[in-house]
Order: C-alpha cells, then sequence, then structure tokens
C-alpha cells in the first residue's frame, strides 16, 4: 500500500479526471472495474445474460497474479504517451509510480515496478494498462481468431473469457500467458483454468467463481437449463468472520448504536449479493449472522442476557434488515466504446 500526503491526492485526483476524459470514450464494455456508472454488479449482471442466451459453452477463469505489482513503468509510460502529448503531464506520472513508500521498519521502498495502492491515481493507471494488454488484444486478435461466440468481461485484474468450442478456449489460455508475459505479467496458476460450462454438465463440473459468486446450470421451475448465480462458499466464510470479529468489538455498545451499524452491515451485503437468484444465500449469512450475534450478546457479562425469545423480540423492536433482493439497476455509461 501507499498512501500519499494530501496534497497529492488532490493533485492526483485532478489528473485523474483528465485521463477519465481522454480514455473513457476509448475503453471497451468489457471493463467495469472503477468506472463512473458502472461496477461489480454490472459485470457480473452482463456475465448471466451473456452465459444465458448466449452460445457459450467453455469459461476461462483467469487472475493476473500480483497485478498492482508488476505493472512495467515503461510499458505505461509508452501507453500514455499513444494518447498524451502533454511531457510535464507523463513526467509526473512517472514520478507517481516511482514514488517512495515507507515501510513499516521505517525504510523507504523504491519501487521499480508496480502502481502503490491506495493512491488515487492507481485504479486509472491500471484500466489504462490492461486497456492494452487485454481488452483491445481480445478484441481484435483472439475473437478474430475463434470460430464461434468469445466474449470478455473483466473487473480490474479479475476476469473472465467465455467461448463457443474447446479449441477456442485452449487457443486463448495457451496465448494468454505469453501475452500478459510479454508486459511484465502473468497469470495466477491456481486460479486461471478452462472450464467445460455446457448446459448438461456432470454434477461434479461446470462451475467457477467471479467477484465473489458462484455460476453454474440448473433447472427453472419448468425443467429447462437455467444459470444460477449464488455467493461463493469463501466469500461467505469470509463475511462471517468478519462479521464475528465485529460482534467481539462491538457487543457493549448501546443497543441503538449496535443495531444501526448492524443494519448499515446487513444493507450492504444484500446491495453486493442480493442478485436474482440469490436469496438462499442471503437468508444463510442472515441465519449465522445472528447466531453469532446472539452468542456475543451473551458473553457481555457472566449471566446470559437473552433467551432466544428475548433475542427474537429485541430484533423485531430495533427492525433489523431482513434479506432482500436488491434489483439491478442497469445503469450504463453513455460512451461505452466498442462492444466486447
Amino acid at each position: 500500500m501507499g498512501i500519499p500526503a494530501t496534497e497529492d491526492k488532490l493533485l492526483q485526483l485532478a489528473v485523474k479526471r483528465m485521463l477519465g476524459a481522454i480514455y473513457e470514450p476509448d475503453f471497451l464494455r468489457c471493463s467495469y472495474g472503477y468506472r463512473p456508472k458502472v461496477g461489480a454488479r454490472d459485470a457480473v449482471h452482463d456475465l448471466r445474460v451473456k452465459l444465458q442466451f448466449g452460445s457459450y459453452r467453455y469459461v476461462v477463469e483467469a487472475d493476473i497474479k500480483g497485478f498492482f505489482d508488476h505493472v512495467d513503468h515503461e510499458w505505461m509510460v509508452r501507453m500514455l504517451q499513444e494518447r498524451i502529448d502533454d511531457r510535464a503531464l507523463v513526467r509526473l506520472i512517472q514520478k507517481w509510480l516511482k514514488a517512495g513508500v515507507l515501510g513499516e521498519d521505517r525504510k523507504v521502498i523504491h519501487p521499480v515496478t508496480g502502481t502503490p495502492q491506495g493512491g488515487v491515481i492507481s485504479p486509472m493507471l491500471a484500466n489504462i494498462y490492461l486497456h492494452y494488454v487485454l481488452d483491445l488484444w481480445f478484441q481484435k486478435v483472439v475473437k478474430k481468431q475463434c470460430r464461434g461466440e468469445a466474449c470478455l468481461i473483466r473487473y480490474a485484474d479479475d476476469f473472465v473469457a467465455a467461448f463457443e468450442h474447446q479449441e477456442d478456449a485452449e487457443r486463448f489460455y495457451r496465448m494468454l500467458a505469453e501475452r500478459l508475459g510479454k508486459f511484465g505479467l502473468e497469470p495466477s496458476v491456481a486460479k486461471t483454468r478452462v472450464i467445460p460450462f455446457d448446459r448438461e454438465p456432470p454434477r461434479d463440473k461446470g462451475r467457477f467463481e467471479f467477484l465473489g459468486f458462484e455460476f453454474h446450470w440448473g433447472k427453472d421451475r419448468k425443467g429447462r437449463p437455467h444459470l444460477k448465480c449464488r455467493t461463493a462458499r469463501k466469500r461467505l466464510r469470509a463475511s462471517l468472520e468478519r462479521f464475528t470479529q465485529w460482534c467481539r468489538h462491538m457487543r457493549n455498545l448501546e443497543p441503538w448504536e449496535l443495531f444501526r451499524q448492524l443494519n448499515a452491515k446487513l444493507r450492504g451485503y444484500y446491495q453486493y449479493y442480493g442478485v436474482v437468484g440469490n436469496y438462499r444465500g442471503l437468508e444463510q449469512f442472515y441465519r449465522q449472522a445472528l447466531r453469532i450475534l446472539f452468542k456475543w450478546l451473551n458473553r457481555r457479562s457472566q449471566r446470559r442476557s437473552y433467551s432466544w425469545r428475548g433475542f427474537e423480540e429485541l430484533l423485531a423492536y430495533h427492525r433489523v434488515e431482513k434479506p432482500r433482493i436488491v434489483p439491478w439497476s442497469g445503469v450504463r455509461r453513455a460512451a461505452s466504446g466498442t462492444p466486447a
């Protein structure tokens, strides 16, 4: 992490807005991370629509290993110079890339590669880098070599590519390491794989995760193939672990303040994971979270504070947020670039 000083943050914000005005019209629709009026839920929704109604049968799930630590500065400057003819501005960005980071041992580290996470400008630079490294390459090279349908959905350095034919998916998988290596990057071996994603897969196959959701095929009420989307098991466990830590630290708050913060946390969870088809996942989190809260409220002293019935009355009194699906807003930017 590299946290800039306040003055630097203001300047980075101004430069970020300038770069946004230049590059937003160029960015493709397949890019969703750190962009105005679009986010992770839009990426999840668009991926669901493409897989449900397209002819895709194979998915390449991919992740770039240590992306923010391995951005090549020389390539970054060359990419900026494609659209920016202001040497002073490019030199300023170079200074930010090479700015020293004060470590826990009080020593200053001057990075040779990468963009400091925590800087206002870093997400914009990451999008510019991957726009040239991945998005344009997929649009102009990979798709033209495919015999069938192909699409890419990318959120920052986490992306998924879907293909109609197996040979197209395997070709992309082989080409990906070479393409990323050219720019100082490499795919994460543990998180990059080709997955058969047919509508009639074996029970133990045909599942992948993206942005905290697990995708797999199932059946609708009429017995037709239907794409299912639920909270990824790892994300659910991680959320419950964080909630447990929160209960431990906040259990001695006044009840009105405790439940005010609890409702805020639950609303935030529902607003992200409350997609159509994931109501059971929300219910599972809600039930387990309440059990955890019940446990820690009864550990505030040696005497037990609540019975389960009394706890339920407390929840009703404070109007604790119950699981609910939050409809996708469907807001997209006007300047969306070339469809991918």
